[in-house]
């Protein structure tokens, strides 16, 4: 498995395309929340790269300090942090997103995320909760398997055909839990049927205990995020959350939607590469 979602193809890379570069940025991808550490071998598989250009991708990024070495093992550095905080400032996330979230979260109480599609997985670009039970993290930056989230249903919803069919063809669906949906034919007709209603529920699927709703944000005719809010499964059922959540979800999503017309660095980052 590699640590890029999916690859660049050599036709579509540019000429200045420096192949150095993006291996370092996959070396950097590579670790997460089930690779904490990893020796020199382990990176160079999950890269999916040979141990000797793996291992300059470590030294030079040790070296610049964003990598560090116990006995045999590499763990990131605080200062990977850095990149990810020039990103979030830049485009005033804390300042535009958070109020959103955070009225939808006094309204309905649980929790609420905005997130972007990379690939075949969501990443949190904000969250606000007053939850505090252990199961999936929505923090910022956290990355998980758009099949799994209400989330990615809504963003994958938004796609046009040809890149919605490259989906289900590149794509491997894992089961995250016993309720997981992972069949391709189901997975298309949840996704069609979240373009249909325009908004997408989800029961367990990322973890045990998530009950959720999301709503695309659209910016110009175009989804550039979703919106979503969340609770506890046994508390809240998803119809309760379409009839009791959905209009006001829908508003917020809307004002968002006004927030990036006003601030075009946001819409800019938020929108699809």
């Amino acid at each position: 498995m590699t640590a890029l979602s999916v690859p660049v193809d050599e036709e579509e890379r540019p000429a200045e395309f420096v192949e150095a570069l993006a291996r370092g940025l996959a070396v950097l991808e590579c670790f997460d929340g089930t690779h904490l550490e990893m020796t020199l071998s382990e990176v160079a598989q999950r890269v999916g790269t040979s141990p000797a250009a793996a291992r300059r991708s470590l030294i030079t990024l040790a070296t610049l300090g964003y990598v560090g070495q116990s006995g045999k093992r590499f763990h990131l550095t605080p200062k990977v942090m850095s990149l990810g905080s020039a990103f979030y400032f830049s485009a005033r996330m804390d300042e535009i997103l958070l109020p959103e979230l955070r009225h939808v979260v006094e309204a309905f109480g649980d929790a609420s995320s905005v997130a972007t599609l990379d690939g075949h997985d969501v990443i949190y670009v904000a969250h606000f909760s007053v939850q505090r039970a252990r199961r999936a993290s929505a923090v910022v930056g956290a990355r998980y398997p758009a099949h799994a989230t209400s989330l990615g249903r809504v963003l994958l919803a938004a796609l046009p055909d040809p890149e919605l069919d490259r989906y289900f063809e590149t794509v491997r669906p894992v089961a995250l839990t016993s309720q997981t949906v992972t069949n391709r034919e189901e997975l298309r007709r949840l996704v069609y049927k979240a373009r249909e209603l325009g908004y997408a529920t989800t029961v367990d699927q990322l973890d045990y205990g998530i009950t959720a709703l999301a709503v695309p944000i659209r910016h110009g005719g175009e989804t550039i995020a979703a919106l979503n809010s969340s609770g506890y499964t046994g508390l809240v059922t998803a119809d309760q959350l379409v009839a009791e959540r959905l209009p006001e979800l829908r508003m917020a999503a809307s004002r968002l939607a006004e927030a990036t017309a006003r601030f075009p660095v946001l819409a800019s980052v938020l929108k699809r590469r």
